[in-house]
């Protein structure tokens, strides 16, 4: 994947976002602020208004989303989501193609830094249980010789088993921790959010 397909992808993304808007913001009702689909919406579509300007080179184009994201999204989902796009551009920077291997490594980044930035861990019930899950499969999946097209797919079944599992535990991060055990029962917004991008990132493989 070179910087012109990776604008496509993140054109698919905003896409799907969009049409996620009112889901999102329907879960959050229940557990948080309320606004997660209205502020996902916001910061990918302004980062689809400034697909066209962006460098044909991927690092440069995940940073670039990250600052976006950082400066548009409000809440806890803008500096997070937006810290998980920055570093995974970091992860590859100066390579012009992205392939498998690079994935691992920005999946990586992108993990580490919301763990240090958001000080959480998986079974907190944040986004970090749809992504750690994801990444843990697509690694295993890769180490094992399969095709890239098939380890994205057991990713994104491992990212929605994480988020089935948002629905059994308590919230101990942001807005949802305040609701304690109330909070059991309903999915996570932010580990919802993570899914709808990764099985973006798969059909678009596929």
């Amino acid at each position: 994947m070179d910087g012109q397909v990776f604008k496509k992808l993140l054109e698919e993304i905003a896409e799907k976002i969009k049409e996620n808007r009112q889901f999102l913001t329907d879960l959050d009702q229940v557990i948080g602020d309320g606004d997660h689909g209205i502020n996902m919406d916001r910061g990918f579509s302004k980062v689809l208004e400034k697909i066209p300007s962006m460098p044909d080179d991927v690092s440069m184009c995940m940073k670039q989303t990250g600052m976006t994201l950082v400066s548009t999204v409000g809440g806890a989902a803008g500096p997070l989501y937006g810290t998980a796009f920055m570093k995974a551009g970091d992860a590859i920077k100066g390579k012009e193609e992205v392939g498998v291997g690079e994935a691992i490594l920005m999946m990586d980044a992108a993990i580490q830094g919301v763990m240090k930035l958001g000080k959480a861990t998986t079974g907190e019930k944040t986004m970090l249980d749809s992504l750690v899950p994801a990444y843990e499969a697509l690694k295993e999946c890769l180490e094992a010789g399969k095709e890239a097209k098939v380890c994205f797919v057991e990713a994104v079944e491992a990212a929605e088993a994480g988020v089935e599992y948002t629905k059994t535990i308590i919230a101990t991060k942001g807005r949802a921790s305040y609701l304690g055990e109330r909070s059991i029962g309903h999915q996570d917004p932010g580990a919802t959010s993570s899914l709808v991008i990764l099985t973006v990132i798969r059909d678009f493989l596929a």
